[in-house]
């Protein structure tokens, strides 16, 4: 055995992966090998959305997998149809693109919106206004969305069409449209940036300025989508609607799903042929993400992610007045939170683990707290008392070093 751990994995080294794994997961919970039991608040980055081997979406994947798995795009898939319009009832939206992941999703809503000018006689209009700081996925059209320099680094020049500026800078943003500028695209909420919200005002500020423009307004709602903010999509808190939106992660419940959704009037340059993809919208994707709507949709559920998001913001808070040396900063919405920790990020999520509570770092020396929809207050309560213990192991290894 020793041997074998020696060997180098044959799996690409792109990711600083924990020595952790596991083998099954109930609700909130993760359990590896050895029977350790982990409150998992991180839900996959924000991906299993009503936790770990829920029954309902159990039940819709293997009546699903019992007919048909995969037929390809070149004939009608009526589940589908059924989520698409299901989507389109709850949402601003009068049209429906499923993908594969958000990245997708993001690459679908850029060619949307260029095609949009494109069919209107204004091809040159291309251009993608995005906010410093923001994460759209790791393609190269999207990487270049972000405009991050630690992910563009190595991969050749960066992707012409899109302009970044300083993030809460209308007046920058405002400068910075051109005659080429073709859309607005922003997450509401930066998750891997920092659980950094946008203002609503701001928000109603940017689908002003589209309209006076005539841009389009892109919302990647990838993270902050189905439920995870106490609201079905994250621009009702704002009461705006954007003209596209890109959707993944809690829509297939942990099944690989995203989507582009889009008014008609936006996605009327998406004709046949131009756009595609070969395992998008698959039964076995489609039968799952109908399932997690039965779910999200049902009466009160949103409330009660809504309430429930408020203790355990209220609880954090409690969490750094105790431990002001360890955490600077509270934020976000519903179920997507954040800790501005005064230790470094990595250091924070480390020691959470150490609690058996899992996390996921963020930008801005932020840890998020994703945990999923279904949490009980037994459960906020739970996560307190680990992350309260995270916080005294940091701060009995300052104190350690400051003695060294």
């Amino acid at each position: 055995m020793a041997e074998e751990s020696l060997k180098p994995s044959p799996l690409l080294p792109t990711f600083a992966r924990a020595d952790l794994s596991f083998e099954r997961g109930e609700g909130p919970w993760l359990f590896t090998d050895r029977g350790e039991r982990y409150l998992d608040f991180g839900a996959g980055i924000a991906v299993n959305a009503l936790g770990h081997a829920h029954p309902h979406l159990i039940e819709a994947l293997e009546a699903q997998a019992r007919k048909v798995w995969h037929v390809s795009n070149l004939f009608r898939i009526p589940e589908g149809e059924k989520l698409a319009q299901r989507l389109v009832d709850a949402t601003f939206a009068d049209t429906v693109f499923f993908a594969n992941s958000g990245a997708e999703a993001n690459e679908a809503a850029i060619k949307m919106a260029r095609k949009y000018h494109a069919v209107n006689g204004q091809p040159e209009r291309f251009r993608i206004l995005t906010v410093e700081g923001a994460f759209h996925g790791r393609t190269l059209a999207t990487l270049a969305a972000g405009g991050q320099q630690k992910y563009l680094e190595g991969f050749g020049p960066k992707a012409d069409g899109f302009d970044q500026v300083p993030y809460g800078d209308h007046e920058a943003l405002k400068a910075a449209i051109t005659p080429e500028t073709a859309a607005i695209m922003v997450e509401p909420i930066q998750a891997e940036g920092g659980v950094r919200a946008i203002p609503p005002q701001c928000l109603r500020g940017l689908r002003q300025l589209c309209d006076e423009h005539g841009m389009l307004l892109i919302f990647d709602e990838v993270q902050t989508g189905v439920g995870r903010t106490g609201k079905f999509f994250a621009y009702e808190r704002a009461g705006v609607t954007p003209d596209i939106m890109s959707v993944a992660k809690g829509i297939g419940g942990g099944f690989p799903l995203g989507a582009c959704l889009a008014t008609r009037e936006a996605g009327k340059g998406m004709t046949a042929g131009t756009h595609g993809t070969t395992f998008g919208g698959n039964p076995l994707a489609m039968a799952v993400g109908n399932a997690v709507l039965d779910v999200v949709l049902a009466p009160g559920f949103l409330e009660n992610v809504e309430r429930t998001g408020l203790k355990l913001k209220q609880r954090l808070a409690e969490l750094k007045d105790r431990h002001p040396s360890v955490i600077e900063e509270i934020r976000g919405e519903g179920l997507l939170l954040g800790i501005r920790t005064r230790a470094s990020n990595v250091e924070f999520a480390a020691a959470a683990r150490e609690e058996h509570l899992l996390s996921i770092p963020a930008g801005d020396n932020v840890v998020r707290l994703l945990p999923p929809l279904i949490i009980s207050d037994a459960d906020v309560a739970e996560a307190f008392d680990r992350l309260d213990r995270a916080c005294g192991r940091i701060e009995r290894a300052a104190q350690k070093g400051a003695a060294a």
